[in-house]
């Protein structure tokens, strides 16, 4: 599977659409960190996210055909992952709320120190709780655009077109939910850090799309 990884993701979902299904598991492995980010950053549990992670890569499958490139694979995929957020919210009786505000549009990533290396681990795990605790209790309007664009990777568009939300309501939230974090988290740690999908996680996950793939 090594010699795959460097395919594109156009490449990689072409030949899959061929007959090669195996090649499905360099998306599952390439895209697990996000989805699972964007899953926690909802406030689900690890296995909720887990369990939403899984149906949301069973969806794309079946609808890869469907995808047009009209926007990156990436932000497809989010897409759905999102929409299985918000239907998995909606049975357990949440309602989304998404609140209007005017600021300032300027975004400067919160975390752009240099000195951070994004790839590091966390060896502060207290830490990581606080930083986690900290985000759950920003409302969720605000959380969801940090997600996106600190910690997931989006832009501004990308993230607007995901939210359903304007360009400049992006920038708001953004800057919002900076000023809510900015006092409790430490700029020392990348937000790259936050969430981060253990490899052993990531193998299992895997797996179990996978066996679910090939018995489609």
């Amino acid at each position: 599977m090594e010699q795959f990884e460097q395919l594109s993701e156009t490449e990689i979902i072409r030949r899959i659409l061929c007959g090669e299904k195996p090649l499905y598991e360099i998306i599952v492995r390439r895209f697990n960190p996000y989805l699972y980010k964007v899953g926690r950053s909802y406030n689900y549990n690890h296995e909720d996210t887990q369990d939403l992670m899984q149906d949301t890569y069973i969806d794309a499958f079946r609808n890869l055909a469907r995808f047009e490139g009209r926007s990156g694979f990436r932000t497809w995929l989010i897409r759905i992952m999102l929409n299985n957020c918000y239907r998995k919210k909606e049975k357990q009786g949440f309602k989304n709320e998404y609140a209007a505000e005017s600021a300032g549009e300027n975004a400067v990533p919160m975390y752009a120190n240099s000195n951070n290396d994004a790839h590091r681990q966390m060896h502060n795990r207290e830490l990581g709780h606080i930083i986690e605790e900290s985000l759950a209790g920003i409302p969720e309007a605000y959380r969801m655009v940090f997600s996106l664009r600190e910690v997931t990777g989006l832009n501004v568009s990308e993230t607007a077109g995901l939210l359903d939300i304007s360009e400049a309501n992006v920038k708001v939230r953004l800057n919002r939910a900076k000023a809510m974090l900015r006092n409790e988290i430490e700029k020392s740690y990348s937000a790259a850090e936050l969430f981060e999908f253990n490899l052993i996680y990531c193998d299992a996950l895997t797996e179990r799309v996978m066996k679910r793939i090939h018995a489609l």
